[in-house]
């Protein structure tokens, strides 16, 4: 693909993640969105298209992303071409990105702002629940047994760890190693409080083997980006960042007709990927990977060919994945410890990647010389493997 075709990220923009309830959701997005416009250094009345990524905590908000109040807020009634969503869960960030190269290789946009926010934290406890425990769970079959989220994560950690071996200590170190990260994050909400295994082992038990401090935490969170063409970054950026390679896997919809619950669909989704940016898995510099339990970590981790199969667990153990270890995982602190800002949780772990391709993660977390980026998102009951490579460019 050439310059004129080729999609650049530019810009990106972040608000700190955790329980923020003076904060509004659409005064989020707007922060978010100039924030991101300033990092990419272009005049706001440059974007052209905006593309939004959705939020749970409340259909009215839903609705105002739906119907273009984001242009309005932002002062580009009549200069805007489109504004408009698009929704697959925990991967949705990964499709928007394919959307908005799309859109760039078309010509049918110059500069797209892509806006995310969520307020998951602030938002009522109890209908939360009532929805974590209804969206993706099939309703004829499985919502009727009593099957939640962290039902779902549990059936997956057991899974994971009768076939690898792992044991509960290992499987906690993956919590303890994204806090590390998320101790150098500002924007992470577990930033001032550090976390040990033993804690972890003896926080409540939730859905057997899973404990409370397995389990992420809801978050309010917004998340921007901007991306034009590798053409106009070229003439005016020294640095952008590329998608050298895209792959994905749909696996299944209901949890009970996943094949395997171990392996889900990364394999497959990460051939594809690497085949196409002609590099693997030994070649990256940094992993961002959807994190919702510690289990949905290690296996997408050993899908992607940055583990061993069954070793990932006691890779994290062994500290190959904190900081300073081998391969820097989830440097934001993921959602186990920046916070599960929803649909934004795999935009996080995306912007996170950009930012430090960029160069632009701050003095304690940037990652040293790092050029290449595995990111992978996954939606609903981890229907779908989504992988995205990513290159930083330097002019």
């Amino acid at each position: 693909m050439s310059d004129v075709d080729e999609a650049a990220f530019i810009g990106v923009g972040e608000l700190p993640s955790g329980r923020y309830p003076n904060r509004s959701f659409m005064g989020s997005l707007v922060d978010v969105a100039v924030s991101a416009v300033r990092d990419a250094g272009v005049p706001m009345t440059d974007i052209d298209t905006i593309l939004l990524i959705p939020c749970l905590h409340s259909p009215a908000d839903q609705a105002d992303l739906v119907f273009s109040r984001v242009v309005e807020e932002l002062g580009l009634t009549g200069r805007a071409k489109a504004s408009y969503m698009i929704h697959s869960g925990g991967s949705t960030s990964d499709n928007t990105m394919r959307t908005a190269a799309g859109l760039i290789a078309s010509g049918h946009a110059r500069n797209v702002l892509v806006l995310q926010a969520e307020k998951w934290g602030s938002a009522p406890v109890g209908e939360m629940i009532d929805m974590l425990t209804a969206n993706g769970i099939p309703r004829e079959w499985e919502k009727p047994s009593g099957l939640s989220f962290n039902a779902v994560g549990a059936l997956i950690t057991n899974r994971y760890m009768a076939v690898s071996g792992s044991t509960p200590a290992q499987m906690a170190s993956v919590c303890v190693a994204l806090r590390e990260w998320a101790r150098l994050n500002p924007n992470a909400m577990y930033q001032d409080k550090p976390l040990t295994v033993e804690q972890v082992l003896t926080s409540k038990m939730v859905s057997d083997p899973l404990h409370a401090l397995e389990c992420p935490m809801l978050a309010d969170g917004a998340v921007g980006f901007v991306l034009t063409s590798a053409a106009r970054a070229r003439r005016s950026h020294e640095r952008w960042v590329r998608i050298a390679g895209s792959g994905g896997c749909v696996s299944h919809y209901s949890i009970g007709q996943e094949r395997d619950l171990a392996v889900l669909g990364w394999p497959r989704a990460a051939a594809e990927a690497y085949e196409q940016a002609g590099w693997g898995p030994d070649d990256a510099d940094l992993a961002e990977v959807y994190d919702s339990y510690p289990a949905v970590l290690t296996i997408a981790l050993e899908g992607l060919g940055l583990a061993k199969p069954g070793e990932a667990a006691r890779t994290f153990a062994a500290g190959d994945y904190s900081p300073g270890g081998r391969l820097p995982v989830n440097t934001n602190g993921g959602l186990l410890s920046a916070g599960h800002t929803g649909v934004g949780g795999g935009t996080a772990l995306l912007a996170e990647a950009v930012r430090q391709l960029l160069g632009r993660a701050g003095q304690e977390r940037q990652i040293a010389g790092v050029r290449r980026a595995v990111c992978g998102g996954s939606g609903g009951t981890y229907m779908d493997s989504q992988v995205l490579l990513l290159e930083g460019v330097t002019r």
